[in-house]
């Protein structure tokens, strides 16, 4: 019970701190990101939903018939979730940094203490992150959070309701 109560209160904490970033900062990352990631960010949309169990991350078509984006999405996506799978974080540093809240103790994680899957939705594809260590539940939180941040113009909170965009 007490694990719980932490990571509810981690959740609404946490919730608090994704703040854009300046202005500066996401010119830059929508720079970087342009040689890791190979959609187009202002054609799509990024969700980043918080759960107790870890988080779900989308990325989503604005128009649903961009079929060419929809495939560039869910290549990008499977492949960062077969890297992540194997403790491979290095995309996200090279869009966001090597200090990016949440990806040491990420990389960390040991074999089966972070569960990471991809799967196909209609209108581009999403990574469920799932653990039991309310640890890595925290890491991946601050993950989402600077996500967000330096993502801003192209991204959102999700809502535990949404999560399944299908």
């Amino acid at each position: 019970m007490q694990k719980l109560a932490v990571i509810l209160l981690s959740l609404f904490a946490l919730n608090a701190l994704a703040q854009p970033a300046s202005d500066a900062r996401l010119d830059e990352v929508v720079q970087r990101g342009m040689h890791v990631m190979p959609f187009a960010l202002d054609q799509t949309q990024h969700v980043f939903t918080k759960t107790t169990q870890g988080g779900v991350q989308q990325v989503i078509v604005k128009d649903k018939t961009n079929t060419k984006q929809i495939q560039l999405i869910r290549t990008h996506l499977a492949k960062i979730a077969q890297e992540f799978s194997h403790g491979d974080f290095s995309n996200p540093a090279k869009i966001h940094g090597q200090d990016m809240p949440g990806l040491a103790l990420l990389r960390k994680a040991q074999p089966n203490q972070l569960q990471i899957s991809y799967a196909d939705l209609p209108d581009g594809g999403q990574i469920d992150y799932t653990s039991t260590k309310p640890e890595l539940i925290a890491a991946l939180h601050q993950y989402f959070d600077a996500q967000l941040s330096d993502h801003a113009r192209h991204a959102m909170p999700g809502h535990a309701h949404h999560m399944m965009h299908q």
